[in-house]
């Protein structure tokens, strides 16, 4: 799990990152990146995957879960920091029936955008 200092909260925050921000996609997993940051705190992150993806919290939970951790598993191989103030990942439903190295793939791919 990401620590709570790395986490993005807050639904104003999420409003503001999806105004500002500039977007990537990358094999089923869209990137929203937020403002620029010119102080060194941590970037945020968040996770969403829509009701429209899959009615059944468990499978959305699912491809959270293994975003999460896909970029835990990032942040401590590389000690990734982000120059962006927040960073929303965004799943579609062509994430529903992939594994987890599929998924690690694309957040790597992603991340390396950053």
């Amino acid at each position: 799990m990401l620590p709570s200092e790395l986490r993005l909260k807050k639904r104003s925050a999420f409003k503001a990152t999806y105004k500002t921000g500039t977007s990537f996609y990358q094999d089923g997993i869209t990137m929203v990146c937020g403002k620029i940051n010119n102080d060194m705190t941590p970037t945020k992150i968040g996770f969403v995957v829509s009701k429209k993806i899959h009615k059944r919290a468990v499978r959305r939970n699912r491809i959270k879960r293994l975003m999460r951790e896909s970029y835990r598993l990032l942040i401590k191989k590389q000690g990734f920091h982000s120059k962006y103030i927040s960073v929303i990942f965004v799943a579609s439903s062509r994430l529903l029936n992939k594994d987890f190295k599929y998924i690690n793939n694309s957040i790597t791919k992603l991340a390396s955008k950053l």
